[in-house]
């Protein structure tokens, strides 16, 4: 099986070229941007040495399945997805904030509470909570889009107070996450799952709010299991979570977690094809299909002919 870690089209009328962690970007015509999931895995800001097959395939088909199963809500920014692995839609000018959602204390929320902090991105919370438990309600906590660096908390105050969006817009971004959170819930709630927290990223074309991005993919979003899940609060356990953190894990007990003068972990055959299975799995759970291989053979030649095609009916 081979990856795809790297792509260098020439496509027409390309304006620019953008290389993500995972994503590579093309502008074609500053009209439409053309989006290639790649292989590549990244953990702790780190892109890792070897790409894992199908990850690509597994997170664009997922974010092209929720993309359509949510646009009754919000319009959103794909056209076509003309390959297993590429999206390609409209060129919003996004706002300069990602909306993040949060259902329940994990991750960064838990930790931010456990340091004894009651507030978060200015939305009070409520006394006598532990890791993992369902808040009274979801709360929404942005971040600022940092073109360097990382991304930083930020309260809706602030956001209308520097005029990072208008207020007439951001109080319907508010809305759609809201709305886009309850459909993603429901969705998990039918295959098994818990949508714990997730993130959406909103951009304007022609004057009108889109959705931009991925959504409800393992790498925007964390997913716990529905079955044992309050078992397991009352008795104090770990969730058995639904994500990438399994990779994250495997690096920690090798000695790493991106910090400066670590070395990242030898990666076998046997390991990469174990995540590329981990991955595949997670597609069917998270969506409740089959995951069809599609071929890796000459998988550059396929995914530029893939693109051209498409192109070549929208220029």
């Amino acid at each position: 099986m081979s990856a795809l870690t790297a792509t260098h089209f020439n496509l027409p009328n390309q304006k620019s070229f953008y290389k993500g962690k995972v994503r590579d970007v093309y502008n074609i015509d500053d009209k439409y941007l053309v989006m290639v999931a790649s292989d590549r895995i990244s953990a702790f800001d780190v892109v890792l040495p070897k790409g894992i097959p199908y990850k690509g395939q597994v997170l664009n088909q997922i974010a092209a399945k929720f993309l359509n199963e949510t646009k009754d809500i919000v319009p959103n920014w794909v056209i076509d997805t003309p390959d297993p692995v590429v999206s390609i839609g409209r060129l919003c000018e996004p706002f300069k904030v990602e909306m993040v959602i949060r259902g329940y204390l994990a991750g960064h929320a838990a930790r931010t509470y456990n340091s004894g902090l009651r507030t978060l991105c200015g939305v009070a919370l409520p006394e006598g909570l532990k890791e993992n438990d369902k808040l009274p309600e979801p709360i929404i906590t942005p971040t600022t889009k940092a073109s360097e660096g990382h991304d930083e908390d930020i309260s809706r105050e602030e956001i209308l107070k520097q005029g990072i969006v208008e207020e007439k817009y951001y109080a319907q971004l508010e809305d759609y996450t809201r709305k886009l959170y309850a459909r993603g819930q429901e969705i998990a709630h039918k295959m098994g799952l818990i949508l714990v927290d997730t993130k959406y990223e909103f951009g304007l074309y022609n004057g009108q709010i889109y959705l931009m991005d991925e959504i409800h993919t393992p790498d925007s979003s964390r997913y716990f299991y529905l079955d044992g899940y309050e078992e397991r609060q009352q008795k104090g356990e770990e969730q058995k979570q639904l994500s990438k953190e399994f990779v994250r894990r495997w690096l920690i007990e090798n000695g790493f977690q991106g910090k400066e003068g670590q070395k990242i972990p030898e990666m076998s055959e046997q390991w990469v094809n174990e995540i590329s299975e981990r991955y595949i799995e997670l597609f069917e759970k998270v969506t409740g299909d089959t995951f069809v291989k599609h071929p890796t053979h000459n998988l550059l030649e396929r995914v530029e002919t893939n693109i051209l095609k498409s192109l070549n009916n929208l220029l």
